[in-house]
């Protein structure tokens, strides 16, 4: 009873077919004209033979299909390739046509997904060589201009990028007390260079191209890809940091509905470094990309950008290892202070928070920034900062570190600073006047002892009368500091008088009532 249906089924499809195919107008074949026999043969066929035609041409097809779907599966995901032709990566794009040049890239792409590891270069050598050699050729099609652009060639690529890219560091073995790589320190080479290389390479290029449809390319470089792309500026290859600045500065330069993201998340890892780890090796990169991105603000300036300077670049001074990016800091605040004067109060008092009291080096740092800034600074925003300010380069004329009193004194030979002393000397003078007199004294140094002399002629020629004033309180204050002295002498000898004849009665078992206090008053 099956078989009989399942026979009737075929033959009302072969019955169909042959009513489908009687419409057609009919073509007689070259061969079948030149073989009568051949003709006859095919008229005297029974429906059943047709179906059984049909249906070994429709198994062969069939099994063909399911073939390719194999393969397409493997190459071509079906979320991003759907409609795609399969094409064989291994070939070459001069050995295909114009047509299936854009399904060998996006299988190519595909390919180039397979992730080795490199730490042995003993292991997988040909598929290595075979994979670096793709992507190089994957390289030079894009600078060709020949591809286009669409949305599974996008989805592909980006999928081969992240595939890649992104990955977890190695912990750090390095000391706790920095930040990232110093002087000191030789910088750690990624094995996978060769392939890593080749892919930022093609990433700039995908970045970079005149016809790419920003509309498309947002969709798949979205917010989570830019975030693990900025966790990789942690590398510790400079290499690695030096390509993803370039594309991290391209991506918002283009991509302008990513800005405020791309800022907000920069400001967080700036964060996260500040007050919490204080371990980032990318700091200086994106420092740097920043430092272009500021120059590009508009006026007025957003409070969203202030913030940016208050919380995130002032803070960025309290680490040890703010000598790695401290250039790159600098520009990015003297860059805030040319779009706004108004800031610059705001930059000293910052500096004057985070000022270090015992490393040294870094003093040398904070008096060089402190000397740009003020270059830039307005009489008004000065005068709001000048008391503080002055106290703290004192303490840094006095400094017993001949560099960090040396830098101090050369700050008198910049053309405007000395304007901004000069028009505020009254209250300036009496600051710093006590330091160059303590200096000429007693600092063991030939070379600051030499500038202290000089910048004292300079007051002198400047306004000798409150030279003169000054001198007299300094030595009326010397005067009176020198008697307190002699007094906090006199009321130690007491002090330890009398305890040494407490001790005497107490080897003696013999309880001495205490006297008052105003017998043995203490006065400093």
């Amino acid at each position: 009873m099956l078989c009989y249906a399942m026979s009737f089924s075929l033959l009302k499809i072969a019955t169909m077919i042959k009513q489908i195919l009687s419409k057609l107008p009919k073509k007689v074949p070259k061969s079948d004209s030149s073989d009568p026999a051949a003709r006859a043969d095919s008229g005297n066929t029974t429906s059943f033979g047709n179906v059984f035609q049909c249906t070994n041409v429709g198994s062969t097809i069939s099994s063909k299909l399911n073939v390719v779907k194999r393969v397409s599966s493997v190459v071509f995901p079906s979320s991003v390739n759907a409609g795609v032709e399969a094409v064989d990566p291994c070939l070459s794009f001069k050995d295909v046509s114009n047509a299936q040049k854009q399904s060998l890239f996006i299988s190519k792409l595909n390919l180039c997904c397979k992730v080795y590891d490199m730490s042995d270069p003993d292991k997988n050598c040909a598929e290595q060589d075979l994979k670096r050699q793709i992507l190089v050729e994957l390289v030079d099609f894009v600078s060709s201009g020949s591809v286009k652009f669409t949305e599974p060639a996008i989805a592909a690529l980006c999928k081969m990028c992240a595939t890649n890219l992104f990955r977890v560091f190695p912990p750090k073995f390095r000391s706790s007390t920095t930040g990232g790589e110093t002087e000191d320190e030789e910088p750690m080479f990624d094995p996978a260079w060769s392939h890593l290389q080749v892919v930022y390479d093609l990433l700039l290029q995908f970045i970079n191209y005149n016809s790419l449809d920003l509309k498309v390319a947002k969709m798949h470089m979205d917010h989570p890809f830019i975030l693990r792309l900025l966790d990789l500026f942690d590398s510790e290859d400079p290499r690695e940091r030096d390509c993803l600045k370039t594309i991290l500065h391209r991506i918002y330069g283009k991509f302008m509905i990513h800005r405020p993201f791309i800022r907000k998340s920069v400001s967080n890892i700036i964060y996260r470094f500040v007050f919490e780890t204080e371990r980032h090796n990318g700091i200086a990169e994106l420092l740097e990309i920043f430092g272009s991105v500021i120059s590009g603000f508009a006026l007025p300036l957003k409070e969203e950008h202030k913030i940016f300077l208050w919380k995130a670049l002032i803070p960025l001074h309290k680490p040890k290892s703010v000598g790695i990016y401290h250039q790159q800091l600098t520009y990015c605040v003297v860059q805030f202070i040319d779009k706004d004067q108004r800031l610059a109060s705001s930059v000293i008092k910052g500096l004057l928070k985070y000022w270090p009291l015992t490393n040294s080096q870094k003093e040398l740092m904070f008096i060089s920034e402190l000397e740009e800034v003020l270059e830039m600074t307005s009489m008004p925003e000065f005068q709001k900062v000048m008391v503080p300010l002055f106290r703290r380069i004192g303490c840094c004329l006095n400094s017993s570190h001949y560099q960090v009193a040396e830098r101090a004194h050369l700050l008198w030979n910049n053309e405007h600073i000395l304007n901004l002393i000069t028009q505020n000397r009254q209250v300036i003078l009496p600051l710093v006047f006590s330091a160059l007199v303590n200096n000429t004294k007693n600092h063991w140094n030939q070379a600051v002892l030499n500038l202290t002399q000089n910048i004292r002629k300079m007051l002198c020629q400047m306004d000798e009368d409150l030279v003169l004033a000054c001198q007299r309180k300094f030595d009326e204050e010397d005067s009176g500091s020198s008697a307190a002295a002699e007094r906090r002498r006199i009321t130690w000898e007491r002090l330890e008088a009398a305890a040494k004849s407490v001790q005497s009665v107490g080897t003696a078992d013999v309880i001495v009532p205490v006297r008052s206090a105003a017998t043995c008053s203490v006065a400093c």
